[in-house]
């Protein structure tokens, strides 16, 4: 257990670091009028991934050993990162960033190398110098210093991302860290079948970024996002009035929730573009990662809650189930 921790602990500082590296890239590289369905289309992808990997589960599960089909699973994740290294190596670093800590010889070898990059596509047109950006390059700060300035600066602006970030994070790990234990336990699913669901659940959650990423940049961001997450609340509070009342199965349960995330997808992978526009980009990557920080911490709260309120729902049926028995 100590070897499983130790390892998703790096694991998981590496999709930390992913997230922030990755919208920041989005932010600079994609013109502004085409950003809101990139950004939430290429979000959205993570779902892609688990779709992916449930059926590989499916795959492994039936094809291999009980004493080896996890170990073939978990060996499936360095694969990819494998393959992102080589990305990497092709992908130029930004500009912006090196102007702003002094590197301005490596800004101007990355400038021309995305012009011969772009050059397939016709000639770039000319700026005058009334378009130009100033750029200072500022000292390093450390992420504690640059969230009290967030907060007492601009706080409006970062409580508003903040809540953002934290009602995703609580949202998906109240539903989707406990989706195999709801349909085990209420609704008796096998766990040779539980995967399945989760198939529809991921199709769902791409679904969502896929199809209404466009709107995002048509009708606004302040509109779209507003919608989607008061669409997913409303349905998600609909569904569980449904199951306490004993109206869902395995299956419905599943629609349901899919639909409430087809809305919530897109709007959680909205949060990462609105923070990039809303808050200082001399520090984008920085704040992305604070802000995705703080979403975890609220996360963990909710999966804590999740398998408290679980056991003691437990707990307090055995005196019933063993007068059943009885």
């Amino acid at each position: 257990m100590i070897w499983l921790y130790a390892t998703r602990f790096i694991a998981g500082m590496g999709i930390g670091s992913e997230y922030a590296a990755i919208n920041s890239t989005i932010d600079e590289m994609i013109p502004a009028r085409f950003r809101g369905r990139v950004d939430i289309a290429i979000n959205g992808t993570y779902w892609g991934g688990a779709l992916l990997g449930t059926v590989a589960e499916l795959y492994i599960l039936d094809h291999f050993s009980d004493t080896m089909n996890w170990r073939i699973g978990f060996l499936l994740g360095p694969v990819l990162a494998l393959a992102i290294i080589f990305v990497r190596r092709n992908l130029p670093e930004s500009p912006r960033w090196l102007i702003m800590h002094g590197r301005e010889r490596e800004a101007e070898e990355a400038m021309t190398h995305m012009k011969k990059e772009s050059a397939c596509h016709g000639e770039l047109a000319s700026l005058n110098d009334s378009d130009a950006l100033v750029i200072n390059p500022i000292s390093d700060l450390g992420h504690f210093t640059l969230a009290r300035a967030l907060f007492t600066q601009m706080p409006k602006r970062s409580v508003l991302e903040a809540s953002l970030r934290i009602t995703q994070s609580f949202l998906y790990s109240a539903i989707f860290f406990t989706y195999a234990l709801v349909l085990a336990t209420a609704y008796h699913v096998s766990s040779g079948s539980i995967p399945l669901y989760f198939i529809a659940f991921a199709v769902g959650n791409l679904a969502g970024p896929l199809i209404l990423g466009r709107l995002f940049d048509t009708i606004g961001r302040r509109f779209m996002i507003s919608s989607t997450y008061l669409l997913a609340g409303s349905l998600l509070t609909m569904s569980a009035w449904a199951f306490d009342a004993n109206m869902l199965n395995a299956l419905t349960q599943s629609i349901a929730w899919s639909l409430v995330f087809f809305f919530a997808s897109a709007g959680v992978s909205a949060a990462y573009l609105t923070v990039s526009e809303i808050l200082p980009l001399e520090v984008r990557a920085k704040v992305i990662a604070i802000f995705f920080a703080i979403a975890q911490a609220f996360g963990a709260l909710g999966r804590t809650f999740t398998v408290v309120w679980s056991t003691v729902t437990a707990v307090s049926s055995w005196p019933t189930s063993l007068e059943r028995a009885s």
